[in-house]
């Protein structure tokens, strides 16, 4: 079908403009509507028109105001809502509950513009106007909030947001192809109220007689038994595989949560239509004189060419929502968009990525997935790499040659960050090596998160020895090809499992490896995830086991401190975090020390003759007086990165 190379409609007047006198579905969005295939609303509104639908997009309405959601008057089929690209409490406000002052994803970074829990303000508001309109919610959001779960904004276990909603369908995960079905399904008349089969959606029944699922357990026992939670969080994470997931049923009261399975990951062949729409892949026009919209920057020069990510970090939500299996592209259809990229007037000749949730995913982890799912309750890369994965970074690395011989490309970098685990498992040094030469721009992201083999594995990731080897290699590559580059190594503070002692011993690898990071990322318990489960019930779910977490501000405040035990403003707070875990040996001017205070170094450390040991004298030199310490090497550093060699 032949589709206007155009924004979607925005107001009455515009689509008045295109002769409809109605939309079929209007979808509301927590965003600015930015046409670009980043955006899960540009998606879904191209998918839809290409199957033949009129669609008219609402933008950030103003929630206090019912008029805002009347633009196109009634749609014929339905609405649809998403809170936008990430979740809008995560949009307002910082790990430590502090409001945000910017959101990249509206005009000018302007925050405010969308409500707290847009997904079921919007809702209601839909419902206000409109009664019994068919309502489908959607997007990260919804997606992650399906079942009864942990809000850690009110510290305490909320209902599916189907509940808060009274929305008709949630549709979880990337939504293309049940999206479609939806929408066929009532264009042919039939009541929302029956769409109770369709792989990727979950809804609410007053019945669940006949339907053939596993349990979990309810909301009320979430709410007053963790143990339960976690159980409910277990089951809910097995489940979530395309090929041998079930159908999951949670009761809320005299009510039911029904999830389907998820929907199959698309083949090659869908995806690459999908990336082949006519997004416009830039923000609407109507927001110029306002700023523009900030989020397009990181955006409008990069390529996605894969989706899922079988490293599921147990902090991350893209295992819960994406899923796990590897979703790819074709080369000829990312090439096609490298080439609509040159054509670009803003285009200046680098490619900022060519990735998506994990860069260099570019198969399965291996055939058996295909057939029988991945493994429940195990991870292909953590702790150790599984004997059956399967790593081949070929495809990948011809494709990246290719982009890089494309007429008017200077240079392609990859950014949206490396497994370097699963890297270090190719055999052939080929790709490791022209990553290194062509694709690093002076940095490269890179996630070791952490140090201590026991909080890594309540994270999910590899042990550090596993990122020590990889160290080694990039600068050994580095050098070969006579470059100065640097790794970005990002780390987390007070995750699940993380004691002090643990975060003492990260401090101290920052130190030994001339690491100083200039930010530092406080775990984050967002819906969806099994560390936020470790979170609140401060469990293994899949152990059951006892977790320590760091939850009162003293104990996130000190741990945060450690990562940054250089600056002056944390010195009092790493001279209590190191106190009261008695390791003062850690304070003074020695090599290994992390701070400097009255009445504590080497100094006052006895000797075995009894004698104090001065901290500020080393050791004798040829002439019998003793030598002063030297300063530690200055490591490298960058604003906002963090370096070692």
């Amino acid at each position: 079908m032949t589709v206007n190379n155009r924004f979607l409609p925005i107001s009455k007047e515009d689509m008045l403009e295109r002769g409809w006198d109605e939309v079929d579905f209007v979808i509301v969005t927590g965003d600015a509507y930015v046409d670009h295939p980043s955006f899960g609303t540009a998606i879904i509104s191209r998918v839809l028109e290409s199957a033949g639908y009129k669609v008219g997009i609402i933008s950030q309405p103003n929630w206090k105001n019912e008029s805002s959601i009347t633009e196109f008057g009634r749609p014929r089929l339905g609405f649809m809502v998403n809170s936008g690209n990430i979740d809008s409490m995560v949009a307002h406000y910082t790990a430590a509950k502090k409001k945000r002052s910017e959101d990249m994803y509206s005009p000018g970074a302007k925050s405010g513009l969308r409500p707290d829990r847009a997904v079921t303000v919007y809702s209601r508001l839909v419902r206000k106007v409109y009664g019994n309109i068919p309502l489908i919610i959607g997007g990260v959001e919804a997606s992650l909030r399906r079942f009864a779960h942990y809000d850690y904004w009110s510290d305490t276990v909320l209902p599916s947001i189907l509940i808060d909603t009274e929305a008709d369908l949630l549709s979880f995960g990337m939504g293309e192809l049940q999206t479609k079905i939806i929408a066929d399904r009532l264009n042919k008349g039939e009541n929302i109220r029956n769409l109770t089969d369709i792989d990727g959606t979950a809804y609410v029944t007053d019945s669940v007689v006949g339907i053939n699922a596993i349990t979990v357990p309810s909301f009320e026992e979430c709410k007053s038994n963790k143990r339960q939670y976690a159980v409910a969080c277990r089951i809910e994470y097995d489940e979530q595989d395309a090929v041998r997931g079930k159908r999951v049923v949670q009761k809320h009261g005299g009510r039911y949560i029904v999830q389907n399975k998820p929907m199959r990951v698309l083949t090659t062949e869908e995806l690459d239509e999908v990336y082949a729409l006519p997004y416009q892949r830039y923000y609407h026009p109507i927001y110029e004189n306002m700023g523009g919209v900030p989020a397009i920057k990181e955006v409008e020069f990069s390529v996605t060419h894969n989706r899922g990510c079988f490293g599921a970090c147990n902090f991350c939500s893209i295992a819960y929502h994406q899923g796990r299996q590897i979703a790819v592209r074709s080369e000829e259809s990312v090439l096609n968009e490298v080439e609509l990229l040159t054509k670009n007037p803003h285009f200046k000749g680098y490619i900022h990525d060519v990735g998506g949730p994990t860069a260099n995913f570019r198969m399965v982890s291996c055939k058996k997935q295909l057939e029988k799912g991945l493994c429940k309750g195990k991870k292909c890369l953590a702790p150790t790499v599984c004997k059956n994965l399967e790593c081949d970074h070929t495809e990948y690395l011809e494709m990246l040659r290719k982009i890089r011989a494309v007429k008017g490309v200077k240079k392609v970098f990859i950014r949206s960050g490396i497994r370097f685990d699963y890297l270090l498992e190719d055999k052939n040094d080929d790709f490791f090596r022209e990553l290194v030469e062509y694709h690093v721009s002076g940095q490269l992201k890179v996630a070791p998160e952490h140090c201590s083999d026991a909080v890594l594995d309540k994270m999910g990731k590899p042990h550090i020895e596993t990122y020590k080897k990889f160290v080694n290699k990039f600068y050994r590559i580095t050098k070969q090809v006579c470059k100065e580059q640097y790794l970005v190594p990002y780390l987390m503070s007070s995750h699940p499992g993380c004691k002090m002692s643990d975060a003492i011993e990260l401090a101290l690898f920052l130190k030994q490896n001339k690491m100083r990071p200039e930010q530092v990322q406080d775990f984050y318990p967002t819906p969806g995830t099994i560390s936020t489960c470790m979170y609140y019930t401060e469990l293994d779910p899949y152990t059951l086991e006892y977790v320590f977490v760091p939850k009162t501000p003293s104990q996130k405040a000190e741990q945060r401190a450690l990562l940054q035990y250089f600056k002056p403003e944390n010195k009092q707070i790493v001279l209590k975090a190191l106190k009261d875990c008695g390791r003062t040996d850690l304070i003074g001017t020695g090599p290994d020390c992390l701070i400097n205070a009255p009445g504590y170094g080497d100094r006052n450390i006895q000797t075995r003759n009894g004698n104090k040991k001065s901290n500020n004298l080393k050791s004798k030199g040829k002439n019998g007086r003793l030598k002063q310490n030297k300063p530690a090497t200055k490591s490298f550093k960058a604003k906002g990165r963090w370096e070692g060699r």
